[in-house]
């Protein structure tokens, strides 16, 4: 299992795009708030495949990555959400790419890298739509409600991925050594876990009635968001050990 920024940045514009349009799908939100993720992921999947090109090129990724990208901005200011589909399936195959360009690479290490997309795209999501109430505050909680589910069911499998054999429980028990003295496995541990009870807490926030509740729920988000990245990043950093 390797970690390179080429490939997470890759993962993170793929799954961004994804709930994009899962949160575009029923137009219920205003264009600004599409033109903001477009942006944001068509920049990154860029800085993708300047990394891939600087550090340790993978070709088919590197034009999956300039396809998504200029699908982004392309259709930056387009209301319909299909064309997200379609960067995300073209990121999707570039990340299958990156993956067995790692000769030793397996079902494992695949499962790895697109869970981790859709999980670290959901709860960016997540923050990013928070935080677009302040300029849309009339807009419905529903779809604040469905990101915070789907990163709650994308939680469960974001650690399963990362235990399966041979996985985190290989760091925590001392198998593998962290060079930490077991650490940056408790810290993944502890990241996994608040990743979780944050989500949990976000949708309780959800529920009250006040518009203080959605900025709660948004701060809560931002947590989330570190240690989620936590829960991805440090797993595939000490299994790539």
């Amino acid at each position: 299992m390797r970690l390179d920024a080429a490939t997470f940045l890759l993962q993170w514009a793929s799954g961004g795009l994804a709930f994009l349009w899962f949160t575009l799908r029923r137009n219920e939100i205003s264009l600004g708030y599409s033109k903001l993720l477009r942006a944001v992921y068509g920049s990154l999947a860029l800085l993708g495949v300047a990394a891939g090109f600087y550090f340790d090129q993978v070709l088919i990724r590197e034009i999956a990555g300039c396809i998504v990208a200029l699908i982004a901005f392309a259709t930056f200011a387009k209301k319909s959400a299909r064309f997200d589909l379609v960067a995300v399936a073209i990121g999707t195959l570039g990340l299958i790419a990156a993956v067995f360009a790692n000769g030793d690479a397996g079902l494992v290490d695949l499962l790895r890298v697109l869970v981790g997309a859709a999980f670290l795209g959901a709860i960016t999501d997540l923050m990013l739509l928070g935080h677009w109430y302040l300029v849309q505050p009339g807009m419905t909680r529903k779809l604040l409600n469905e990101l915070t589910n789907a990163v709650l069911v994308l939680w469960p499998l974001e650690i399963l991925v990362m235990i399966l054999p041979t996985g985190m429980l290989s760091v925590l028990n001392g198998t593998i050594d962290d060079g930490w003295d077991g650490i940056l496995g408790w810290f993944w541990l502890g990241c996994a876990a608040m990743t979780g009870i944050l989500a949990i807490f976000t949708r309780a926030a959800l529920k009250e009635r006040s518009y203080s509740a959605v900025m709660a729920a948004t701060g809560l988000s931002y947590l989330a968001i570190l240690t989620a990245f936590g829960t991805d990043l440090v797993a595939r950093a000490l299994l790539a050990l």
